[in-house]
C-alpha cells in the first residue's frame, strides 16, 4: 500500500477529535478567542445541549477581511507574533480551533474591526467572504455539529447533561476572567468586573458567604504567587466539582495542584470529601509548559515539586490562622511562639481508657489532683464580669454541658467547645511533631521492583526521608530501607509499589504521608478526652488555653468544628431583648 499525504477536510476531522470533544470543547475554544480578542462582553446561547446550534458573540477586535479568511486555515493565529512558544500570554495559541470547528459543523463568522466601512461575513465550509451589516466585535455560529461525522454524533449524551458540561465550562472561564462579563442562554449571567468573592458566590452557591479564607502568598526566590480562596475544613463537597484552579489566567485540571490542595487539607478534612477553592497560581511563563495537549487544560511544570511544597504551605499557613467570625470581629490566635512544645499546657488523661504507659514520652500527664467538686451532667462556675477577657479568644469557662460540651464567655458572646474534638486536634498536633522518628535497621529492607519503580522511588527521595523513611537504590531493581518510621509495620513492598505508581502518574507521592497522618489521626482520636468525660474548672480552662496556641485549632482531623460562637445579641433576640 502507497503512502499518501491526506486531504485537507480529512486532516480537519481527525484534528477536531483532539479539539472538539464535545459542545462544551466547542464553547471553550470560542470563548477563549473572544477573550484573546479583548472582550469584556461575552454572550453565549446553546440550543439541544449544543448540538443544534451554539453561538458566541463578544465585543473584541474584530477582524479585517483578510484576517477573517486566514482564521479558518489550520495553524493560522494572531497569537505568536514573536513564534516564541516559551512566553506564551494567550487563552490559544495552536491555530487549531476554528478550522477544526467547521470541519465537523455547520460555521458562520459575523466580524467587524471598527476600520473598515462594514462588517464581514464568512460561510466556512466554502470560505466565501463577503460584505455585512455586522458593526462591531465577534459572532460565531456553530450549527448541526458532528452532522457530517455520526460516529462522534451518537457518543454526545443527551442534551441536559451536555448543557450541564456546557455551563461548567463557562463557570470556571468566569472564574478565571472577574473582570469580563458573561451571558449564558440569558439565564446565568456575571457581571462585568465583579469582585472574586462575589463571582465565587455566583458560581459555587450562597452556602460559601463567610465559609471562604483568602489566600495570598509569594515565593520570591521561584517569583511565584498563589492567590484567591479556599474553603474553611467544615465547607466540603462529595466530589471536587467546586475546586476552580488557574495557571496564569488559564482553567486547568492539573494532577500537581489538585494532589497538593488534597495534601493541604490532608489532616483537617476526610479523604473523601472535597474542599472548595479558586486558586490563581502565577509565575513566569518559561516556569510552565502550556502547549501539552490540544485542549489546553493540562500543564507541565518546570519545577513541580517545588510548586507543589509551595501551594502546600501557602493553604496550610491559611488553614492554621485561627479566625473566628464573631459578629464582625475577627478573633486571632497567637501565632509565632504558640507550636513548640513547651507551650502546651497539658494533655488530659482519657479516664479509664488511655494509660500513661500508652503515651509517648512527650506527652504531659499533670492533671493528677482529682475534682472536688460536685460532678453533675451540668456544672455553672460563677464568676464575676470582670473575670470576662477579651484578651483571651475563647474566654473565661462558665461550666460543662453534658459532659460533652465547654461552654465559656468572651466578652459579648458565648462559647461552646467540643471537648473531644479540641482534645483530639491538640493531641494530634503534639504527636505530628515529635512522634516520626526514624528506627535505623540493622539489616536493611530489600524490595525487588521493576526499573522504572525504582527510577520513581529515587525521584522523591526527600519526600520520603520527611516522612522518616530512608531508601537508597540497591542496584538497577531494588530499594534498600535503611531506616522506617519507628513502630511501623507495613508490608514495604506493596508500599512501596503504590508510591511508584503514584510518582508514575503524577509525579509525587503523597501515600506515605496519608498513611502516617492515619495513624496519628487514630491515635488522637482514641486518647483524647471523651464526649461523657466529667472535667473539672481547671481541666477546660486549660483546655481552652491549649487549643488557643494549636495549629489549625478551629476543626478536629476530621474537619469537624471545634467551637462555634453566639453573639450575646442574638440570645437577647431569642428573649425579645431590645
Amino acid at each position: 500500500m502507497s503512502v499518501r499525504v491526506l486531504p485537507d477536510f480529512l486532516v480537519n476531522q481527525i484534528a477536531a477529535g483532539e479539539v472538539v470533544e464535545r459542545p462544551a470543547s466547542v464553547v471553550k475554544e470560542l470563548v477563549e478567542n473572544a477573550l484573546d480578542a479583548g472582550a469584556d462582553q461575552i454572550v453565549i446561547d446553546v440550543v439541544d445541549g449544543g448540538r443544534t446550534s451554539i453561538s458566541v458573540i463578544d465585543n473584541g477586535s474584530g477582524m479585517s477581511r483578510e484576517d477573517l479568511s486566514r482564521a479558518i486555515m489550520r495553524h493560522a493565529t494572531s497569537k505568536l507574533p514573536d513564534d516564541d512558544l516559551q512566553h506564551i500570554t494567550y487563552m490559544g495559541f495552536r491555530g487549531e480551533a476554528l478550522p477544526s470547528i467547521a470541519s465537523v459543523s455547520d460555521m458562520t463568522i459575523d466580524t467587524c474591526n471598527g476600520l473598515d466601512n462594514n462588517g464581514w461575513h464568512i460561510k466556512c465550509s466554502t470560505g466565501d467572504v463577503r460584505p455585512s451589516d455586522w458593526q462591531s466585535g465577534t459572532r460565531v455560529r456553530v450549527q448541526n455539529l458532528f452532522a457530517n461525522t455520526p460516529a462522534r454524533l451518537k457518543f454526545l449524551r443527551g442534551d441536559r447533561a451536555e448543557m450541564m458540561s456546557v455551563l461548567d465550562t463557562v463557570k470556571r472561564l468566569a472564574m478565571a476572567r472577574g473582570d469580563v462579563g458573561f451571558t449564558l442562554n440569558n439565564k446565568w449571567r456575571f457581571p462585568k468586573n465583579q469582585e472574586i468573592i462575589e463571582r465565587i458566590v455566583a458560581v459555587m452557591g450562597d452556602d460559601v458567604i463567610d465559609q471562604m479564607l483568602s489566600v495570598d502568598a509569594s515565593s520570591g526566590s521561584a517569583n511565584m504567587r498563589l492567590h484567591g480562596f479556599v474553603s474553611k475544613p467544615t465547607l466540603r463537597r462529595a466530589s471536587s466539582v467546586d475546586q476552580y484552579l488557574f495557571v496564569n489566567g488559564r482553567p486547568v485540571k492539573d494532577k500537581v495542584l489538585v494532589g497538593a490542595l488534597r495534601a493541604a487539607y490532608m489532616d483537617v478534612m476526610h479523604a473523601r470529601e472535597f474542599p472548595l477553592c479558586a486558586l490563581y497560581l502565577d509565575l513566569a511563563p518559561d516556569a510552565v509548559d502550556v502547549n501539552v495537549s490540544p485542549a489546553k487544560t493540562e500543564v507541565h511544570f518546570l519545577e513541580p515539586n517545588h510548586v507543589r511544597s509551595f501551594i502546600i504551605k501557602s493553604i496550610r499557613d491559611t488553614l492554621a490562622k485561627t479566625m473566628n467570625e464573631n459578629a464582625g470581629q475577627n478573633v486571632a490566635t497567637p501565632q509565632n511562639n504558640a507550636h513548640s512544645a513547651q507551650t502546651m499546657h497539658f494533655n488530659i488523661p482519657m479516664v479509664g481508657v488511655c494509660h500513661v504507659a500508652d503515651k509517648p514520652s512527650f506527652v504531659k500527664n499533670v492533671f493528677d489532683k482529682k475534682s472536688s467538686e460536685n460532678n453533675t451532667p451540668f456544672e455553672i462556675d460563677v464568676i464575676s464580669q470582670g473575670d470576662v477577657s477579651n484578651d483571651l479568644p475563647l474566654g473565661r469557662v462558665l461550666g460543662q454541658i453534658a459532659n460533652k460540651y465547654i461552654l465559656a464567655q468572651a466578652g459579648e458572646n458565648l462559647v461552646i467547645v467540643d471537648q473531644h474534638a479540641a482534645h483530639e486536634r491538640i493531641t494530634y498536633e503534639q504527636l505530628r511533631r515529635h512522634a516520626i522518628k526514624g528506627q535505623p535497621l540493622l539489616t536493611p529492607i530489600v524490595v525487588n521492583l521493576r526499573t522504572e519503580d525504582v527510577m520513581a522511588i529515587m525521584a522523591i527521595v526527600g519526600e520520603l526521608h520527611d516522612s522518616g523513611l530512608h531508601v537508597d537504590a540497591f542496584g538497577d531493581d531494588a530499594i534498600a530501607i535503611f531506616e522506617k518510621p519507628a513502630d511501623w509495620d507495613m508490608d514495604w513492598a506493596a508500599v512501596l509499589h503504590d508510591i511508584a505508581d503514584e510518582v508514575r502518574d503524577n509525579g509525587h507521592s503523597s501515600g506515605l504521608n496519608e498513611k502516617l497522618h492515619l495513624k496519628l489521626a487514630n491515635y488522637a482520636c482514641h486518647h483524647s478526652v471523651r464526649a461523657g468525660q466529667k472535667l473539672d474548672y481547671a481541666q477546660m480552662d486549660a483546655l481552652l488555653r491549649d487549643i488557643e496556641n494549636t495549629t489549625r485549632g478551629g476543626q478536629c482531623n476530621h474537619g469537624r468544628p471545634v467551637y462555634k460562637f453566639i453573639p450575646l445579641s442574638d440570645i437577647d433576640g431569642w428573649f425579645e431583648r431590645s
